[in-house]
């Protein structure tokens, strides 16, 4: 077990984490972190289970030898499919994305009719709707994957129109009064609440699973008695390839300016 001044492992298949970081940074200010996003293999979402599962072990190794005290998985596809081999191989707590995303999505929905937007992957493993079965087992879930959203937010296309015809598209399907909460089920797509809000209704509430997935932290930090006592964060940040792309897009989803990215190959 790392000391209580060690910092948090963050990791992603790319960008997307960042927002979670974000999040941390905003309500665990003394908290630090290296952030791993492995864009030499993004996108994790179209591939199969026992590939992303080695890819985390991968990062999950990478990131014990930085001596983490505790690991963010801020990938909704890796959560899906390795957090339990994580949890069981690794000496630190593992927290991810689903679990908080399902809960704030349980406490917020009205009538339990709760909608969840992702990658295929995340959405094809069900993993959103069996750990809300878990919470409610009257909850009627839908969903429904979004895999151009992913692409037009890494370039940029936030607010234009090809990416509000493509989302009212996806979201057509849960448009009259289907459901009265949508979970963000990638960590992307913070970045459009606004679109995503304009085009659902604002009656129905989003779902950030980076700002769920930060209070989870901070409580899991605080469980195991592990949080920093220093209030001297530091951040690094890593990517497998291509760091200057990694600086040039990653400071739309961190919100603040980054001033430099490591590379670190691991396995192909």
């Amino acid at each position: 077990m790392s000391g209580s001044n060690a910092p948090i492992g963050v990791f992603d298949s790319g960008l997307g984490g960042l927002t979670v970081v974000r999040e941390i940074i905003r309500q665990l200010p003394n908290e630090s972190i290296i952030y791993f996003g492995d864009t030499a293999r993004v996108p994790y979402g179209p591939k199969g289970e026992d590939t992303v599962i080695r890819y985390s072990q991968d990062i999950a190794g990478f990131l014990r030898k930085q001596k983490v005290k505790a690991m963010v998985i801020a990938c909704n596809t890796a959560t899906a499919h390795a957090l339990p081999t994580l949890r069981a191989e690794q000496d630190v707590p593992v927290i991810g994305v689903i679990e908080p995303g399902a809960r704030a999505a349980v406490a917020a929905s009205r009538h339990l009719k709760i909608g969840v937007i992702g990658t295929r992957g995340t959405i094809r493993s069900r993993a959103y709707d069996k750990a809300i079965a878990k919470l409610a087992p009257d909850a009627t879930v839908s969903t429904a994957a979004c895999p151009l959203f992913v692409p037009l937010i890494e370039e940029g296309w936030l607010d234009s129109e090809p990416t509000r015809t493509i989302a009212r598209g996806y979201l057509e399907p849960f448009t009259g009064g289907k459901i009265d909460t949508l979970v963000l089920g990638c960590t992307h797509y913070p970045l459009l609440k606004t679109v995503i809000g304009e085009t659902i209704g604002r009656d129905v509430r989003l779902i950030d699973s980076a700002q769920e997935t930060a209070a989870e932290t901070a409580r899991v930090l605080r469980e195991n008695g592990i949080e920093a006592t220093r209030s001297e964060a530091h951040y690094r940040f890593v990517a497998s390839d291509d760091p200057e792309q990694f600086l040039a897009v990653g400071q739309r989803f961190l919100g603040a300016p980054l001033e430099r990215v490591e590379l670190v190959t691991l396995g192909a």
